[in-house]
């Protein structure tokens, strides 16, 4: 019997593995980490990400052939391939600060691994790392191996959050990176065997282990940058009068470009794009191309710009002032089905409304005020580190309430802003949050959910990102 373990059990590692246990029933699974509380939350009703169709996949395995144990070494030990998917930061100081990955939990499993093996081994990178981490952790290994032979291979993930599922069900594409050795090609025709079982062969791609891992980094970087693209021209389409839903759609009519990933928004979150785009810039500059480099950058540039244009629209509206105004705040996961707040541009906006001293109120589906609560007294890249290395619960964030329900955000306030696209916010009353509101009442929309013609007619004043402006914003500065 083949068995696979994995160190790390968070967004990647968790479903994945879930996967290939229901997948792969003569395979045994075990997910590790060294999270007491987070494996527990593993083997209980109440698992600790939000997925749909994980808790299903989970709990047809769970105790058949995936478990989950935080007896990290035991199971690293007997495993024939291991996965490692932990937390590839950013860093935050020394050499690289603020674009370079932080790879100290990588090199530590890396040693936890060459320590206690005494059999071969085929070591899997699963998180997303920059080009030649393979060539690090196979130093650490080798100069470590006590005759024991391991095969480095990189399988990048391609999850989207809110589809992991169904994506891992039935993905584009699985990459498979290895040495162009006899003993690298055998490890990479090993794992391919893993995912056959329900991948069909066309759609398993083997590569050397540096276009493995590239193919990581540029996937993510294009995908960003159709969303910068897109708000970029939304930027224009307010100041000249055109719909970006229109200009978007005339373009993603174009069979080479496509349709998706072309909705204009507040800006894209998550735990990836900016990471890796920030990455693939360290990388850039230390491979002698400062041109490439400033040309990747750009794309967080808009992002970052979009975020604070959002801001500079709600402010200037409101008379130019959101001083001790209340002010609700519709969604603060970084998309829909999601509980991940991860680089979420509602953290982004908060702060830019808290800075002007206004009252926020927050609704999501998903997330909890605990981390609302530390996602906004964070610092830029703390999130993606130890919760023990996290500023504990602050004080500072008064001028901030989390409700369970986006009636009791929007009672009293000035204006409402819609950070996240779940679909519950297209179905609301409107006309009952017009009627408990402060007038004149504004909703700003940073994700064209809302039917905005509709919304003027109850009363509201709406400004839709890249929609022609309601004559009320005409007049006002684009910038505060």
């Amino acid at each position: 019997m083949v068995k696979i373990c994995c160190i790390g059990a968070g967004y990647v590692g968790g479903p994945t593995m879930a996967v290939i246990a229901l997948k792969c029933p003569s395979i045994e699974v075990v997910v590790v980490d060294i999270s007491v509380t987070r494996i527990a939350a593993w083997n209980s009703d109440q698992l600790p990400i939000y997925e749909p169709g994980l808790e299903d996949v989970v709990k047809q395995c769970r105790g058949r052939n995936l478990f989950f144990s935080t007896e990290v070494e035991k199971h690293v030990c007997e495993a024939d391939i291991i996965f490692v998917s932990v937390n590839t930061p950013t860093k935050t100081r020394g050499l690289g600060a603020g674009k370079a990955a932080d790879l100290t939990y990588w090199e530590s499993a890396a040693r936890m691994i060459a320590d206690v093996s005494k059999s071969d081994k085929i070591v899997v990178e699963k998180s997303t790392v920059p080009v030649k981490t393979a060539e690090a952790i196979e130093k650490i290994l080798t100069h470590n191996s006590k005759g024991i032979n391991y095969q480095i291979l990189s399988n990048p993930e391609f999850l989207a959050e809110g589809t992991a599922i169904q994506d891992l069900f039935n993905p584009d594409r699985v990459l498979i990176g290895g040495r162009e050795t006899p003993g690298g090609q055998k490890a990479v025709q090993a794992l391919k065997e893993v995912y056959a079982n329900w991948v069909p062969e066309d759609r398993i791609i083997t590569t050397n282990l540096w276009s493995a891992e590239l193919s990581k980094l540029a996937a993510n970087a294009f995908l960003a940058q159709r969303i910068s693209s897109v708000n970029a021209i939304s930027a224009l389409c307010e100041a000249t009068g055109a719909n970006v839903a229109e200009v978007a759609y005339a373009v993603g009519k174009d069979s080479r470009i496509g349709p998706k990933f072309l909705n204009a928004s507040v800006g894209f979150g998550g735990s990836c794009f900016q990471k890796d785009i920030l990455n693939l810039v360290y990388i850039c500059e230390c491979n002698g191309l400062p041109e490439v480099a400033n040309y990747w950058k750009q794309v967080i540039k808009i992002n970052d710009y979009q975020k604070s244009r959002f801001v500079n629209r709600v402010v200037s509206s409101m008379f130019n002032t959101v001083a001790g105004k209340k002010i609700a705040v519709l969604g603060f996961a970084f998309k829909k089905d999601t509980g991940d707040t991860r680089e979420t541009p509602a953290i982004d906006v908060c702060k830019g409304l808290l800075g002007d001293k206004a009252k926020i109120s927050i609704y999501d589906p998903q997330v909890t005020e605990d981390q609302i609560q530390r996602d906004l007294a964070m610092n830029k890249f703390d999130w993606d580190h130890p919760i023990h290395l996290q500023p504990m619960s602050p004080t500072a964030v008064k001028e901030v309430t989390v409700t369970w329900d986006a009636y009791e955000a929007t009672k009293g306030a000035h204006g409402v802003c819609i950070l996240t696209e779940w679909d519950e916010f297209k179905t609301l009353d409107y006309s009952k949050i017009y009627e408990n509101m402060q007038k004149p009442a504004f909703v700003f929309d940073g994700r064209n959910v809302v039917d905005s013609e509709k919304l003027r007619e109850m009363g509201f004043i709406v400004y839709s990102i890249g929609k022609p402006l309601d004559p009320w914003l005409k007049d006002m500065p684009a910038v505060a």
